[in-house]
C-alpha cells in the first residue's frame, strides 16, 4: 500500500483550530441517502453463524476418513484433536469471516459537522527521536475541526527525544511535555498523561506514526455515531515501512487483510477486543472508571477487556488511518507476537468472566481462547506432519490438508476487496507487493505461530514487563 505523493508531500503545519462545542450525536447524519434495507446485527450473526456451521459440519464430513487413518496410529480423541486444531476449526472460523464481511455494510459519513468535541492526543515515546517529529507534523496536518491538545509522555528516553520534544514546543502551541526521570514503561507513561487530561475524549497514537488524511475526524464521528455504552473505538493500522525489506512487505498483507478485517467484524457484533494503543479513541470518563491502563505487557488489549466487562462497546474505524512502522527484522517481529500473546494471556487471567457475559462479542472471546490450542497443534503437529510428508508419511499433512485451501483463497480475496473498496475511498492505492503476498498466504504462520507459542509459555514462566515492541 502506499500513500499519494501529494499526501505525503512536506507537511505544513496547521492553523490552531477554533475551539469547539460538544455537537449532538450523530448517527443521523451518517446514514445513507438511500435507504437500505435493514438486517438486524443478531439476524447477521445468526446467518453467518448458520453458514458457519454448515461448512463445519461438511468439512468433518469429507475429513472422516482422514481421522481414522491417523486414529490408526495415535487413537481417535488425539486424532480428532489434531484434524479440530489443523483443520476443521480454521475452518469454521474462516467461513464465519467471509459470511460475516459479505453482510457488513457500513453507512459513510455523509455530513461533517463545522465542529467536533474537544480531545487529547496522548503519545507514549520511549527513544524516538528518528520519528516523533513526523508524528506530530501529521497531527498538525489533520486540521481537526476542534479543542486539540497533544501530551507527549517521554517516558525517560536516552536518545534525542527530549530535545527534538523542547525543540518542537514553540511551534506547536497545542503541544504540552511531560519528562519522565526514568523508563517506567508505556502503561505508566499513558497514565501520567491521563491525569493530565480535562478533555471529554482522549486518543492515543505511537510515537514512530503518521496520521493519514481525516484520520482524527473520522474516528471522533465514528465513535458519536456508534451506540451510545461504546466507550472506545479503534483505527485502522496500516504499516508505512512496507518497502523496507522483505519483513515489513508481508506484515504489510497481515496489517491490510487479517487485522483490519477481524477488528471489523468484531465491531459489527459489538465487541472489537482489541482497541490497540497506536490509534484509538476512548471516553475519559469510562478510562477512569476502568483504572487506565495496567502495568502490564499487554496494556492495550487488557484495557479493552477491562472495558467489555464494565458493560462497554467496543468499536472499530475501518476508515480512520494511521501508518505505523512494522518490525523490519524477523527477531523484532517474533519480539512482537510474543508481546502480543503474552497481551492475551494477561487479558484471560483478569477478564476471564467474559467468556459467560451473554453478548455477541463473547463468540470472539471464546475464539481467542482456542488461539493457545490452535498455535499448539500447528507448531507440534502439523509442522513436524509437513517433515513426515516430504518423506511420503501423509498422516498429518497430505492430500486431505488441501481441503481448507478453497476457503482461505475465498476469505483472502474477500478481505481484498473490503480493504481496497476503503483504501478508494480515501484516495489511496493499493501498491503491487506480490511477493509479500504470497509469502503471506503461504509462509507467514511457519514463524507467526511458534511464536505465539513461545509468548504463551513465557507469560507463565516470566513476571518482568517491559516496553518489548509494538
Amino acid at each position: 500500500m502506499r500513500l499519494k505523493a501529494d499526501d505525503l508531500s512536506s507537511p505544513r503545519p496547521a492553523p490552531a483550530p477554533d475551539a469547539a462545542a460538544v455537537p449532538a450525536p450523530l448517527a443521523a447524519a451518517s446514514a445513507a441517502p438511500r435507504r437500505r434495507r435493514y438486517l438486524p446485527v443478531r439476524a447477521k450473526f445468526s446467518l453467518a453463524l448458520a453458514a458457519a456451521l454448515a461448512w463445519g459440519i461438511l468439512s468433518y464430513g469429507i475429513a472422516t476418513p482422514w481421522i481414522a487413518a491417523l486414529a490408526l496410529h495415535i487413537g481417535s480423541g488425539a486424532a480428532h484433536l489434531v484434524i479440530f486444531g489443523i483443520a476443521l476449526l480454521p475452518g469454521f472460523m474462516n467461513a464465519f469471516m467471509v459470511s460475516s464481511l459479505l453482510l457488513d455494510h457500513r453507512p459513510a459519513f455523509k455530513h461533517r459537522p463545522a465542529t467536533l468535541p474537544a480531545l487529547t492526543i496522548l503519545v507514549a515515546a520511549y527513544n524516538e527521536q528518528d520519528s516523533i517529529e513526523d508524528t506530530l507534523e501529521s497531527i498538525a496536518l489533520q486540521a481537526y475541526p476542534g479543542e486539540l491538545g497533544v501530551v507527549v509522555i517521554n517516558d525517560g528516553s536516552t536518545d534525542g527525544t527530549a530535545a527534538i520534544l523542547e525543540r518542537l514546543r514553540p511551534r506547536y502551541p497545542w503541544l504540552r511535555v511531560i519528562h519522565l526521570a526514568r523508563n517506567a514503561g508505556k502503561s505508566a507513561a499513558l497514565n501520567a498523561g491521563l491525569r493530565t487530561v480535562d478533555t471529554p475524549y482522549v486518543i492515543t497514537v505511537d510515537g514512530d506514526s503518521y496520521l493519514f488524511r481525516h484520520a482524527l475526524e473520522n474516528l471522533v464521528l465514528r465513535l458519536l455515531g456508534d451506540p451510545a455504552h461504546t466507550a472506545a473505538v479503534a483505527g485502522a493500522v496500516m504499516v508505512r515501512n512496507s518497502r523496507a525489506n522483505l519483513v515489513t512487505k508481508i506484515q504489510e498483507w497481515d496489517y491490510f487483510h487479517g487485522i483490519a478485517a477481524v477488528k471489523r467484524i468484531q465491531s459489527l457484533y459489538q465487541g472489537t477486543l482489541v482497541a490497540q494503543g497506536a490509534f484509538s479513541i476512548y471516553r475519559s470518563d469510562a478510562l477512569r472508571q476502568v483504572g487506565g491502563w495496567r502495568p502490564v505487557v499487554g496494556e492495550d488489549i487488557v484495557l479493552t477487556w477491562a472495558l467489555l466487562e464494565a458493560g462497554y462497546r467496543v468499536g472499530y474505524c475501518e476508515n480512520a488511518c494511521l501508518f505505523t512502522n512494522a518490525p523490519a527484522t524477523w527477531r523484532q517481529f517474533i519480539r512482537q507476537r510474543q508481546r502480543w500473546s503474552r497481551g492475551l494471556i494477561e487479558a484471560f487471567k483478569s477478564h476471564w468472566r467474559l467468556l459467560f457475559k451473554p453478548r455477541l462479542s463473547s463468540l470472539f472471546v471464546w475464539w481467542n481462547a482456542t488461539f493457545p490450542y490452535l498455535d499448539l497443534v500447528y507448531t507440534f503437529v502439523f509442522l513436524p506432519g509437513i517433515v513426515l510428508a516430504l518423506f511420503g508419511h501423509y498422516y498429518i499433512a497430505g492430500p486431505m490438508t488441501l481441503i481448507v485451501l478453497p476457503l482461505a483463497m475465498l476469505v483472502n480475496y474477500v478481505m481484498f476487496r473490503v480493504q481496497v473498496r476503503m483504501f478508494q475511498e480515501q484516495g489511496l492505492k493499493v501498491r503491487k507487493n506480490v511477493a509479500g503476498f504470497v509469502l503471506y498466504a503461504l509462509f507467514y504462520s511457519l514463524v507467526l505461530q511458534p511464536a505465539c507459542v513461545i509468548g504463551y509459555l513465557k507469560e507463565v514462566v516470566l513476571r518482568s514487563k517491559n516496553w518489548g515492541t509494538k
